[in-house]
């Protein structure tokens, strides 16, 4: 348990989670509000990372076809 209590300790200290008191029971609740500050921040992110990698996927289908184009042109190389 020890290790337990300091992940939620860890989780308290950030802001994710409360800690209320009842009897020997120490019942936690999520904090939801810094989540969706996570949330939005990592959208941002997943949006920007997901247009580079559309960008960079047309741009290797376009060198693909290019290569394509060449070979035919000019034969296969290693043939």
């Amino acid at each position: 348990m020890p290790a337990i209590s300091k992940h939620l300790k860890v989780l308290q200290r950030a802001g994710l989670i409360t800690q209320g008191r009842e009897a020997q029971w120490r019942p936690c609740r999520i904090e939801a509000g810094p989540l969706k500050e996570v949330s939005d921040w990592v959208e941002h992110y997943r949006a920007f990372w997901e247009e580079s990698l559309d960008r960079l996927d047309v741009y290797l289908r376009r060198v693909q076809e290019d290569l394509k184009k060449q070979e035919a042109r000019h034969g296969r190389k290693n043939e």
